[in-house]
Formats: C-alpha cells, sequence, structure tokens
C-alpha cells in the first residue's frame, strides 16, 4: 500500500488563504500581480458565493497571448474570466489522495482545485505538498 492510500485530498491541500483566489470581474493585471505572489502558477476564480467560476494558469496565459490577435497591453483591461478555464477539474475534499495523483498524473496538471458537494472552494491541491508527503514516508 502506498503514502497516498492512505491519505485524503483534504490532509495535503493548500488551504484557503494560501493561494490565489480572484473575482470574475478582477482585471486581469491584478490577477496575475496575484498569481505572481504565491508563485504557483495558478490563480483561482471565485463568486461572491465561494463557488469555484474557473482558474487561470501560466500555461493558459500563455496560449491566449498566441490565440487571440489583440496588443498585449490589451489584455491586463479584460476581466480574468474571460481567460479563464471554466470548467476546470476539480476533486473533492474528501476523495482518496491516490485517486487525485492519478488524476493529475492523466491529465499533466500541478493543481486541483479543491471544492466541497455545493461546488463551492475549499483548497488547492498542489503537486509540491504531494511530493513532500511521499518523500517523508509517513
Amino acid at each position: 500500500m502506498s503514502t497516498t492510500d492512505t491519505y485524503i485530498v483534504g490532509d495535503v491541500m493548500l488551504p484557503k488563504g494560501q493561494f490565489p483566489v480572484v473575482t470574475p470581474t478582477t482585471f486581469l493585471k491584478p490577477a496575475l500581480e496575484e498569481m505572481g505572489k504565491a508563485r504557483l502558477g495558478i490563480v483561482c476564480v471565485a463568486g461572491e458565493d465561494g463557488r469555484l467560476a474557473g482558474i487561470l494558469t501560466d500555461g493558459d496565459i500563455r496560449r491566449q497571448l498566441l490565440k487571440i490577435q489583440k496588443p498585449f497591453s490589451s489584455f491586463f483591461s479584460d476581466d480574468v474570466i474571460d481567460h479563464a478555464v471554466k470548467e476546470p477539474l476539480t476533486v473533492r475534499e474528501d476523495s482518496p489522495l491516490s485517486i487525485a495523483v492519478d488524476l493529475m498524473e492523466a491529465k499533466q496538471v500541478w493543481d486541483l482545485p479543491v471544492v466541497n458537494a455545493e461546488g463551492v472552494l475549499v483548497g488547492l491541491l498542489h503537486l509540491h505538498p504531494v511530493v513532500q508527503l511521499l518523500m517523508s514516508g509517513k
């Protein structure tokens, strides 16, 4: 039995307050600044009700810059939700960690937003803490 079989996502996830979360109407520039402060390469977008509305990653920004033909500076005044992935992969807090890690590997992602049964954002599963847990062998 591997270490990930004995844990659930909630044991390892970053709780709200330890990763960037912005509202859908936040301009892209401040959202990028929040992403930069956290140094995670992701910002979660949540509505006033706390429900996850989308995510934006470094890779999403790169793809948008290449796809949309407009001046670079004009992106900064767009709402973050305009460029966010609006139906991202998510995982539940009570899901087995092994299932989440398998999903991250299959989809080649470093982060999974963690939501409750109502779709409210409660955390972020980032690969680095998972690797630390596996390396510690606890």
